[in-house]
């Protein structure tokens, strides 16, 4: 494993393709690709009425939705190498807590690498959505070597929109990203803006270490 927490541990197959299991890791949370089976859990935590408080289409409404939402992220996955993922607490390994990730994803006339993630109600207040985002932005970055991530948040939901602006993403403007719907704030961070930022946390870091 490396010191970013990176590791390739397995392979999956569906569709008579084979990719590479990548799993993160971060204080807290595992991250691994979605797969095939988890529909259920899906459709555990997007069916939720709770958990789409602020979103404008409302839960899934059934399981055979959540399935064919799931076969559009694998089939992300195949075309573009990196997707959605399904997060796991560290100390509970055996229950997917959340999923989320960058995925592909047209906004305007842009296609861009949209971070996005939702957690299980009994995830929230934890910090863990700010604690996954770091992780997975230093996996878009590092790993990937991307240039630019997106995301998008309704203009009400003001606890995701500390979480991005705590990872470091700015507000750029709105984008009409659901239709018949008030615009979502659109929200951009760099590839040279995260190494900036992370260069600024570790100097901070270590002059509390040494007592300044």
């Amino acid at each position: 494993m490396s010191a970013l927490g990176f590791s390739r541990l397995a392979s999956l197959s569906w569709s008579g393709k084979t990719i590479d299991t990548q799993f993160l890791y971060s204080e807290r949370l595992i991250l691994r690709p979605v797969r095939p089976d988890d529909a259920d859990c899906l459709f555990r935590i997007y069916g939720d009425p709770a958990t789409n408080t602020f979103n404008p289409a409302g839960p899934y409404p059934d399981l055979t939705f959540a399935r064919t939402r799931l076969a559009q992220w694998l089939d992300g996955w195949q075309k573009h190498d990196i997707g959605e993922m399904a997060i796991y607490d560290r100390l509970q390994p055996q229950d997917v807590i959340g999923f989320g990730g960058i995925s592909v994803r047209p906004l305007g006339n842009e296609l861009t690498y949209n971070l996005g993630y939702r957690f299980a109600t009994e995830a929230w207040g934890k910090g863990l959505a700010t604690e996954f985002c770091f992780r997975i932005l230093d996996y878009a970055f590092d790993e990937r070597a991307l240039e630019k991530v997106t995301a998008v948040v309704r203009a009400n939901h003001l606890a995701s929109q500390r979480v991005l602006v705590k990872a470091g993403l700015a507000l750029r403007g709105q984008v009409n990203d659901v239709a018949n719907a008030e615009p979502s704030l659109f929200y951009v961070l760099k590839a040279e803006e995260w190494q900036r930022n992370r260069q600024e946390m570790l100097r901070s870091h270590n002059s509390r270490l040494i007592g300044f």
